[in-house]
């Protein structure tokens, strides 16, 4: 089976960011980056989808060159190989852009199965996923917990409101990664040394254009410093009080 796992270089959710003299973006001064963590959830499905049903696993991103630090990763976990669509300023690409330019990439491949995260850990739209479902004319189950795949078919569940839903869908279909689905493996050292000599290939990436623009972007105020009314028993009434006519949560 044609397997791809769509993944998304994002900076660390350690980092405390700086807004960039565009005022659009976040300063890349000393930022340091990872896959998105749902994006691994995604790769470690691939990887056992493809340890169950054989075939072969394709890491697939969009970023610059620099990104093939965090595809090799993935190929150390087990993928077969990786492509970079390359694009420096990738940052700046909009879900329609990218999920078009992913699409059709996907569609070269002949992939019949594509995994992504449920949503990227930078920007929090969880819209590609679907985008690149809806463009290829592909079934899509979202938020998946657990997959099952047997011939043409996958089998999905996925957590909702009041219970859990399970799908069956044909293949080819574009299922996006919730956290319970799996648990990442750490690479190994053989994986890492075999991970060197796997093929990653760097192509230009299509020249899409946006839909949407980030007209600004300015970081959170500053957290007010917190107070004591008072101790004991006596500082009921004026919790009760900040609590109902300052922070309205009464």
């Amino acid at each position: 089976m044609n397997i791809v796992a769509c993944v998304k270089r994002v900076p660390v959710t350690t980092l405390q960011p700086k807004v960039a003299a565009d005022g659009k973006s976040i300063d890349p001064t000393g930022v340091e980056f990872m896959i998105s963590f749902y994006d691994e959830i995604a790769v470690e499905e691939a990887i056992r989808t493809k340890e169950k049903v054989g075939g072969e696993v394709t890491v697939l991103t969009i970023g610059p060159s620099a990104a093939a630090k965090e595809v090799r990763e993935c190929l150390a976990k087990g993928a077969d190989k990786g492509i970079i669509l390359t694009d420096e300023n990738s940052n700046v690409r909009d879900c329609h852009a990218t999920a078009r330019a992913l699409a059709d990439k996907v569609k070269e491949l002949g992939a019949e199965l594509v995994f992504t995260g449920k949503v990227a850990t930078d920007r929090d739209n969880a819209a590609v996923g679907p985008m690149v479902a809806a463009m290829l004319g592909w079934a899509c189950v979202t938020d998946a917990t657990e997959v099952e795949v047997d011939g043409g078919k996958a089998t999905v569940k996925r957590e909702a409101e009041g219970g859990v839903e399970v799908y069956t869908c044909d293949l080819p279909a574009v299922i996006t990664c919730q956290k319970d689905l799996n648990e990442p493996r750490y690479a190994g050292l053989k994986g890492i040394m075999a991970a060197k000599k796997k093929p990653l290939e760097e192509v230009p990436c299509p020249d899409v254009p946006n839909q949407a623009e980030v007209v600004g972007l300015e970081l959170p105020p500053p957290r007010p410093e917190g107070r004591i009314v008072g101790s004991g028993a006596d500082a009921v009434p004026a919790l009760v009080d900040a609590l109902r006519n300052e922070a309205k949560v009464l």
